[in-house]
């Protein structure tokens, strides 16, 4: 297909707006009559990325400590997809436009599942503010 990158698909659902609020540290997306304000926390609990996703049959580690993580820069991957950098140095996820839309649609049922994640591992979404002593 022209104007496609080898090996992606066409995406389903293209946004019409695309707006990042970094006061409140939200990504606003638009698909058609469909706003989604989806929390920087949340996306970057939810990367597309190795470290997060696992590798092969290694599996990812549950973002944590991640409350206050802000979106550095976003930035358009081909015609299909976001790259987000957040101001915790993460930026190798790639986030396609139905991925993105995904994430809106079952922002209530995916956030609720992540914060069962952490309770069962012990985690907080709060930093990390383990005082460490040298010996």
């Amino acid at each position: 297909m022209a104007g496609t990158e080898k090996g992606v698909t066409q995406p389903k659902r293209i946004p019409s707006k695309v707006q990042l609020h970094r006061k409140s540290r939200q990504l606003e997306l638009q698909f058609g009559a469909q706003t989604f304000l989806l929390d920087a926390e949340y996306l970057r609990a939810h990367s597309t990325s190795a470290e997060v996703r696992g590798h092969g049959s290694e599996p990812g580690e549950l973002p944590s400590g991640k409350q206050d993580v802000a979106i550095k820069h976003v930035a358009a991957a081909g015609n299909y997809a976001l790259q987000l950098e957040f101001d915790d140095g993460h930026n190798s996820g790639i986030y396609t436009w139905d991925y993105l839309y995904e994430l809106g649609e079952n922002q209530a049922r995916y956030w609720q599942e992540y914060l069962d994640k952490l309770h069962v591992q012990g985690k907080s979404r709060a930093p990390d503010t383990q005082v460490v002593k040298f010996i």
